[in-house]
């Protein structure tokens, strides 16, 4: 064992370029750090640029360090599609070789909506492609009066359920999610993700999503590294959505965090924590607030925030820890459409006891990562998994 404690960051969705394959995802262009810096003209991003994101992606015209404090590298995603379940999933070992179901041009079929009026006992509104907050405005007032279930999805593979909290009740949101849940497992409406949206507001004007989001995800399609360090006997802790995504697999501990800002709070407070293993942890207001909403500056400003925590985090590593972040696909918030981008990542990588530093050539998985988190506690790869290990970590 190298390190006795990782801690790797997910910002969710922060692509540094598009894909070899974008345009066949219709992402041709995309750069979501690159088109952010442009539009924020003076992004402040001192700890990221110190640990080289900027040699990573030159678009963006960052001030670029001769060397890292670390080393930094691109990588790139093998498995196909581009939402958070792929991209995590991968980062610890599967590749998943068919996308999820998307139901963005057509909305959800006629028979799963009337099985799911029928199994919840309430209507159903919406049932197209849609903004979480715009379909708000639009339902929400309706919601709230009758009890009928807003369902709606995007360009990710998700089936989405808005209830107002106040009215209808956290509990009977979720039981409504979990019957969508159930029946999204058939192969002809398999989603990746159910989703529980609630918010509070009686009229239009006054909705607000609130933090009790719920994601009922499908479990990963085998084992992966989580499970793996779990099995050795090493603490596998996940902060914020990584217990979603993953539905507990793996984890030995889980957080939930209301915002980006609270999961690095928590993660800085897990420094001072006694463990042996992973600390995994996803940040996904970058995605959730800003890629989606297509908000390049309020984007900027929570890159911002995120790195003024990020400094506080660099000096309270030990010699036997090692920093890594990276990203889970991307969402350019200057592109078409509401939709993930389909981008390299970032793997910036970085310990108080790291000798030497520098820029690594590209990365052909995401997997890659989770080699190495395995190689570092000497743990074998689960069968079925892939990935290569990263040796200048070590």
């Amino acid at each position: 064992m190298k390190y006795s404690r990782i801690f790797l960051l997910v910002l969710d969705s922060l692509g540094i370029g598009a894909m070899d394959d974008a345009a066949a995802y219709g992402d041709a262009g995309a750069n979501t750090l690159g088109h952010i810096a442009h539009r924020a003209e003076r992004l402040s991003i001192p700890s990221l640029l110190r640990m080289g994101i900027s040699g990573l992606c030159p678009e963006a015209g960052l001030p670029t360090p001769e060397k890292p404090i670390g080393f930094a590298m691109r990588m790139k995603e093998k498995s196909a599609g581009k939402d958070t379940m792929t991209g995590h999933w991968e980062l610890m070992g599967l590749i998943t070789s068919a996308p999820f179901l998307t139901f963005t041009q057509t909305g959800f079929p006629a028979e799963l909506i009337g099985e799911l009026e029928l199994r919840t006992g309430r209507r159903i509104v919406g049932n197209k492609a849609a903004s979480g907050t715009k379909i708000l405005e639009e339902l929400g007032e309706h919601q709230t009066e009758t009890g009928d279930l807003i369902v709606y999805t995007s360009g990710d593979s998700v089936l989405q359920i808005c209830g107002n909290e106040e009215t209808m009740g956290l509990s009977e949101l979720y039981r409504c999610c979990e019957i969508a849940r159930e029946l999204t497992l058939r192969k002809e409406w398999r989603v990746g993700r159910v989703i529980a949206r609630p918010y509070v507001g009686r009229r239009k004007g006054e909705f607000v999503r609130t933090a009790n989001r719920r994601d009922y995800a499908l479990p990963p399609s085998g084992k992966t590294v989580l499970d793996a360090l779990q099995e050795s006997g090493r603490d596998v802790i996940g902060v914020g959505k990584i217990h979603d995504i993953f539905c507990g697999q793996g984890l030995t501990e889980s957080l939930h965090s209301e915002s980006s800002v609270q999961g690095m709070e928590q993660t800085i407070q897990l420094t001072q924590r006694e463990f042996t293993g992973l600390c995994f942890v996803n940040l996904v207001d970058f995605d959730a607030l800003w890629g989606h909403r297509r908000d390049p500056l309020g984007y900027a400003a929570e890159l911002e925030r995120f790195d003024l925590l990020l400094s506080r985090l660099l000096p309270r590593l030990r010699q036997t820890d090692l920093l890594c972040i990276t990203a889970d696909h991307g969402n350019d918030p200057v592109h078409t459409g509401t939709d993930h981008t389909r981008e390299m990542v970032p793997l910036l990588a970085w310990s108080p006891a790291m000798t030497r530093s520098g820029y690594l050539p590209d990365r052909e998985t995401f997997a890659d990562l989770g080699a190495a988190v395995a190689e570092n506690f000497s743990v074998p790869l689960p069968a079925g998994t892939h990935g290569r290990s990263i040796p200048e970590l070590f």
